[in-house]
């Protein structure tokens, strides 16, 4: 929820200066970056593998004038919990055992003038998937494949159930963004419209659909973004976006929920160590996501909402900047039983020019 289309502050000192404007359209800059992050998130699963989606948020890539920004971005959180509606549930309720996903996304964005612009994001993710084949069932497996499982030691007994270890890793869906700020004249506000490409793997053997890194579906992308100063010298500033992914095309039985992320953020832009601009940033996101349809997606275990909370910090020397962050969910309420994450880990490294 970028889904990434998602992005990070980063303000000069001399904000005033230029009646507060030319602050304003850096911070936009960031704010942007994090919509488009929010805009690649990896695919969802019933067992939540993007719950604390945290891809949106922080005003990250708000478009800062004529130029482009190039960055890397790596998430990482890991699924253990199982949840059924707004509580906690026994594990033993839940086939699913952990799902932990290293995510790396490469991100492209370019300002041709001061209202035009796009964004391409890049996702590939490593999975590690422990689930309990009921009755000896290994999803598939060969008893060949069984055996050499269990001779590896990823296959053990727990409660009568056969729990396979499974990880791999593969290519996500590629999203494509036009940004148009048009709507002010500093960048303040803006909106994306793009289409998430169904070129992530959605065929990894033995493992259902919705933990596949790739969803298999062609969606349509939309959001927007605003930002806007608290205090007249600019110091404090807050924002807010929102992301729209709608599923439109699918295929293999398969058609993930429509997701909806919000995010508002509140950030502070007068630190300073030497060259080193640093900003706290303090910020909420909500996600929302519809239930799966289709014969392959996951029975009643898959739609969730998610409220988070993601304090972080930036660290800027122009044209480089480090931002970070941890978004720790503090509402969960998903249909079924799913896997949650405690915590979800974000840090992005991005370069101007």
């Amino acid at each position: 929820m970028q889904h990434p289309s998602s992005l990070d502050p980063s303000l000069d000192s001399s904000l005033h200066a230029v009646g507060n404007m030319k602050p304003m359209i850096r911070f936009t800059a960031l704010t942007l970056i994090m919509s488009m992050i929010m805009a690649f998130a990896p695919a969802r699963v019933h067992a939540c593998s993007s719950c604390p989606s945290g891809n949106t948020g922080t005003s990250y890539n708000f478009p800062n004038g004529v130029g482009g920004m190039a960055w890397m971005q790596y998430n990482f959180e890991s699924q253990s919990q199982n949840y059924s509606g707004f509580n906690k549930a026994p594990a033993d309720a839940n086939h699913d055992k952990l799902i932990q996903t290293s995510t790396m996304m490469a991100g492209f964005q370019y300002f041709w003038n001061e209202k035009w612009g796009f964004q391409v994001l890049v996702p590939s993710a490593n999975t590690l998937y422990r689930y309990a084949a009921h009755d000896g069932d290994h999803s598939g497996e060969t008893a060949e494949e069984h055996a050499e499982h269990a001779e590896e030691g990823h296959d053990d007994e727990h409660h009568g159930e056969n729990v396979v270890t499974k990880q791999w890793w593969a290519m996500g869906d590629i999203r494509l963004n036009a940004i148009w700020t048009g709507l002010s004249k500093d960048q303040s506000t803006g909106i994306n419209l793009g289409v998430k490409l169904p070129s992530g793997n959605w065929t990894e053997p033995n493992v259902e659909r919705s933990v596949q890194v790739g969803t298999g579906s062609t969606d349509i992308l939309f959001g927007f973004y605003h930002r806007h100063r608290i205090t007249s010298d600019a110091l404090w500033s807050w924002y807010s976006q929102a992301q729209l992914d709608a599923p439109v095309i699918s295929q293999g039985g398969y058609t993930p929920g429509i997701a909806v992320d919000v995010a508002t953020g509140v950030y502070y832009s007068g630190l300073s160590l030497g060259k080193v601009k640093i900003r706290p940033i303090g910020q909420a996101i909500f996600t929302t996501v519809g239930s799966d349809s289709g014969p392959n997606a996951s029975g009643q275990n898959n739609g969730f909402q998610q409220l988070s909370l993601a304090p972080g910090i930036e660290f800027e020397v122009h044209p480089v900047r480090v931002y970070a962050d941890v978004a720790m969910p503090v509402m969960n309420n998903v249909s079924g039983n799913q896997l949650i994450a405690p915590a979800q880990v974000r840090v992005i490294a991005s370069y101007m020019f």
